[in-house]
Parts: structure tokens; sequence; C-alpha cells
């Protein structure tokens, strides 16, 4: 044991040597030498939002800056031009259609807000990474970047929008941009970047077991984005990840040693009014709403992704998504397959009344035939039906957010109904030092007294963002379990991020199972003798944006355990767990 640690001591020392370089790399910025005789606020765009911002808006482009391409010598181009359509970056004449390029593709979806947001602090000049610091390199705002200035990533790598770029100088752009919105002549454009990251995880207790469990991850990102004017587009991604130096067995999500997370065509179908219907077809990773139902998990080593087709539009302030996919879990030294014996379809309905503000409305179908059995309760098969409304946003420092959740259908041979909700009021001030956010929610998803009584009542949360809402060890999940947590997000510099999160958690049903982030049910006193109470978490994070696409990320969590946890204990299981995690992210 005394060699594994060792070994493992001296494997964290490789990984801080690794971020050490990745980081003097990515603090040059990757990028060409700027040009001094040019002033500063002609640099353009503004950075994406982080990871616990606002929202992920795409940056803006430069009236001002670029050049239009030769004009298309055809009657509906001079008319284009005539009222202005082509005012901003390239411009190409493609098979008689003027094509604006930097409106393209424009699938791109900004994120919705997701629960317990902060707000970053005000535009303004200063300090965005850490390297600023190092140089003296006050800029007047934050630079531009199709990527967030955190660590995790949640929105898809093809929802990255880069089309900024198509305004900026060519002595201006970065290495990373120059990948960007590659012209393949007048009709067609290619992109390519990705992610390289590592991470530490040192697991006291680790999933509630009494196994200490310090390993290291790696994850190896590579997209390429090909556009065929504005009516193709064909997104492929390769992902790489793999665990090592682990105590317990990797879970699914940790290891898959080289497969496709992402390859689909979007084909326009036609335009309703004035906004374009597209169709997506093949891999592709599905992100709705608050992410509590449906999300990617950027936090596992390997992103989730699905196998299907959806049809999507998004307007000035209605947006609408229908899909059918099968999940496609994680093989990890085989190509990955899609679970036939899992359909997932559903349509969802947004409306965006003010830019911030988001108003949703949708319905959800998973029909599961696997046949799932933990701690005594049969999980699946099941056919259920998801209801629910969202509405969150804020005004004049006020944030909140509600959603409402109701399942119907089938759990084996077994009537469903089940429900969930989350209620949260926060406030942000601006003009405070660090500009403070802070939240306090109530999370409940039903639980059942008797789950094999003929009735069900456990509610299933799909395919959620689970560790971003319920404590950052994992442990609990968003059924038969009541949440009371309090959220404090503080920004010490321009470039650092920092939260604490409080949990106090509860079983809804003390008889029904406690559920990890997961879903699964492992932990379980079928008397109720245990009682209800199963603890309280403490979690906190910091980021540090190193560079323009480099980002180091650490936290630490504890989870105390209640009654109900220490009346479940046994010689190989605990009652409490902690966590130490520390991640490097280089984009590009």
């Amino acid at each position: 044991m005394s060699n594994h640690r060792s070994n493992q001591r001296k494997t964290l020392f490789q990984v801080f040597l690794l971020l050490v370089a990745g980081s003097v790399a990515a603090a040059q910025d990757l990028s060409h030498a700027p040009n001094p005789w040019r002033p500063a606020e002609t640099i353009g765009g503004h950075a994406v939002g982080d990871f616990v911002s606002a929202e992920f808006d795409a940056p803006a482009t430069d009236a001002e800056a670029g050049a239009e391409a030769a004009p298309c010598d055809c009657p509906n181009c001079r008319q284009a031009r005539e009222r202005g359509a082509a005012a901003r970056g390239r411009t190409t004449c493609c098979r008689g259609r003027e094509v604006t390029w930097a409106k393209i593709p424009a699938t791109i979806r900004p994120m919705p807000r997701p629960g317990n947001f902060s707000i970053p602090p005000p535009p303004g000049p200063g300090y965005f990474s850490l390297w600023d610091c190092v140089t003296g390199h006050c800029r007047d705002k934050a630079p531009p970047s199709g990527y967030p200035s955190f660590a995790l990533m949640p929105p898809p790598m093809f929802d990255a929008d880069f089309r900024y770029a198509e305004t900026l100088d060519p002595d201006e752009r970065t290495l990373v941009e120059d990948l960007k919105r590659i012209p393949l002549g007048d009709c067609l454009m290619f992109s390519t970047g990705g992610q390289f990251w590592l991470r530490y995880m040192d697991e006291g207790h680790s999933r509630l077991t009494t196994v200490r469990n310090d390993y290291t991850l790696g994850r190896v990102r590579a997209f390429g984005d090909l556009n065929i004017n504005d009516r193709v587009r064909v997104f492929g991604e390769f992902v790489w990840g793999d665990s090592f130096g682990e105590e317990l067995a990797s879970p699914p999500t940790d290891v898959n040693r080289g497969d496709l997370l992402n390859l689909f065509a979007d084909v326009r179908l036609f335009d309703v009014a004035d906004h374009p219907v597209y169709v997506r077809g093949g891999r592709q990773e599905l992100l709705l709403g608050s992410q509590r139902l449906v999300s990617p998990l950027d936090w596992a080593n390997v992103r989730r992704t699905f196998q299907g087709v959806k049809v999507f539009r998004q307007g000035d302030a209605w947006d609408f998504d229908a899909f059918w996919v099968q999940p496609t879990p994680a093989n990890p030294n085989e190509f990955d397959s899609p679970d036939e014996n899992q359909n997932f379809a559903g349509a969802w309905l947004t409306y965006r009344p003010e830019k911030g503000r988001f108003l949703d409305f949708y319905y959800l179908f998973l029909d599961n035939s696997n046949a799932v059995t933990q701690q005594g309760i049969t999980r699946y098969p099941a056919e259920i039906h998801t209801l629910g409304t969202r509405w969150t946003g804020d005004m004049s420092g006020l944030l909140w957010d509600a959603e409402l959740m109701l399942q119907l259908g089938q759990q084996q041979q077994q009537d469903l109904l089940a429900g969930a909700a989350t209620l949260g009021v926060g406030r942000h001030w601006k003009d405070t030092c660090w500009s403070p956010t802070v939240w306090v929610y109530y999370d409940y998803a039903s639980g059942d007294a008797n789950p094999n009584d003929g009735n069900f009542h456990t509610f299933n949360h799909l395919y959620p963002f689970g560790h971003y809402y319920l404590g950052w060890i994992d442990l609990v999940g968003r059924q038969n379990v009541h949440d009371l947590n309090a959220h404090v997000y503080f920004y010490p510099a321009s470039w650092v991020t920092m939260f604490v999160q409080y949990h106090h958690f509860w079983l809804n049903h003390g008889a029904d199972a406690l559920y990890n982030a997961a879903g699964v049910a492992y932990r379980r006193d079928p008397t109720g003798a245990a009682g209800n109470n199963v603890g309280d978490e403490l979690d906190f994070v910091a980021n540090f944006h190193l560079a323009r696409y480099s980002d180091l990320l650490l936290g630490y969590s504890r989870l105390f355990g209640g009654d109900f946890l220490r009346g479940t204990a046994s010689p190989t299981q605990a009652a409490d767990a902690d966590l130490f995690h520390l991640t490097f992210s280089q984009r590009w």
C-alpha cells in the first residue's frame, strides 16, 4: 500500500508538471503578436459567460471590422446589399446566392440559464486571466472567445460560437481562432478544435464505502465542423477518456478509449416566420432547459450522448425542439452502440420574453425495457411520461427559478404517479465588491413508502446534470429526496470564480432508497427504522482562468452523514465522505 501511495504522489506531481507546462503554453494565448498600432478598443468581441454565469450568449461582432468580398452579381444579391444584409464580415457568392458567413452556422444555440446561476461582474477594464496579471496587460474588456472562461463547459462543442472571428483582423487572431472558420471556396467553411483535460480525484470513503480512492482522469476531445453555406452542416467529434490508479472499478462515465461523441448532419428544411427549421440526424448530445432532466453532463470524464433525430427552430422569442433518440452508453474498448431497449422522445418549447428570462413547457417520454432491480426495488422496465414547466430570470438584482415536473406511466406492472419541484430565490449585488450572488433553494422529488405495492411514486430524474445541483460528491440524486440548499458565488478578480454550497438532505420516505447522481439506488432500510435524515454537504469550488483557453479548477466537498447513513452503515459501508479534486483544462 505504501508503494501505491508513493506512485500516486508521483502521479500527482507529474500532473502538476503537465499543468504548469500547459499553463505556460496557454498563457501565451497561442496567439500572433498583437499589432501595437491598432487601438485596443477595435480588437473586438466580448467573452462568453462562465459556467455559472447568467447565460452563454454569442459574442458580439464588430460592425466596422472585416472585409466584404467581391459583390455577387445577381438581382437577389444586389437587393440584399441594398437592404444592408451583407454589412458585416466576409460574404461570398455561392451558386447565385450571397452568403454572409458571420451568421453561419445558424444552428448554434446559446445555453439557457441553469439553476442557481451567478452573474459575473459588469463589463469594464481589468485583467481577465492570470497571464494578463503576470504580463500587466490590462484590457478594456474581456477578449472574445467561443469557449467559457471556466474549466467545465456544459454546452456541446457544436454550440461554441466563434462567429465573431469573421470580423477580426487576421493579425489579431489567436491560433485557436485561426483553426476556426477556414474558407474552402465560396460555399464551404471548415472549423476544428477540441479540449484536453487532466483531473486528480481523492475520494475519502469513496461512494460511501470504507475505501479511499485516489486516481487521475484524462480526456481528449477533437472536432471537425463543415458548413455548406447556410443549408447543411456536418459535425463530428472524437472523444478519448481513461482512468489511472483507481482503487474501485471505474464507473461507466469515466472510460471510453476512443469513440464518437457526436456525428450528425443538420439540414435546413424550410422557414417559419423568417427563421429556419432544421433537422439533425445522427449521434448528438442533448441539452434542454435547466438540465435538471436532460444534460450532456460535462463533469463526467465521458460526456453523455444519444443517437437519433431532432427537429428544431430558434426564433426571436420562441424556440422549439422535438426529438427521438436512444442513449449511447460508453463502451470502454469497443465502438459505442445505442441501447435499443431505451427510446427517449419529447418536445420542448421555450419562450424568452426578455434577455435572461426563460419560460419552458415540455413533454418527455422514456420507454426503457431493460430489467433492472436495485436494493429490492424494480426500477425497469418502465414507460415514463414527464410533463413540466420552468420559469427563471432576474430583475433589478432579484433572481428567481422555479420548476415543476409531473410523471405518469407504468413501472413494471405498477401504475406510476410521481413528481418533483424546485424553487429558488436569489440576490445579486453588481456594485458590491466581488459581485456576490446568493441563492436559497428547496428541491423536492417524490419517493415511495412501499415501492412494490402496486403503485409506484418514486420520481425518475432521467438524464440530468445532477452533479451541479445536488452536491459535488454525487452521492444524492433527484429521487426520493428533500434538499434545502444555499449557494454563494463571488469573483475576487475578473479571472477568479469561487462559490460555496450547503445542502441539507432528507429522504421523502425512509423505506425507499437513497439514490446517487446516476439514479442508482445504493442504500436502503426497507423497515424505515434508520429514519430519513441523510445528512449535510458542504462544497467549495474555485476556478482560475489561466489564459484565454486554459483553466484550473479545484474544490473540496464533505458529506456529514445523518441518522439514515449511520443506521445503514456496516464494516464496509461508511456514513460520511469527502472529495478533493483538481482539474486542468486546455481548449484549442
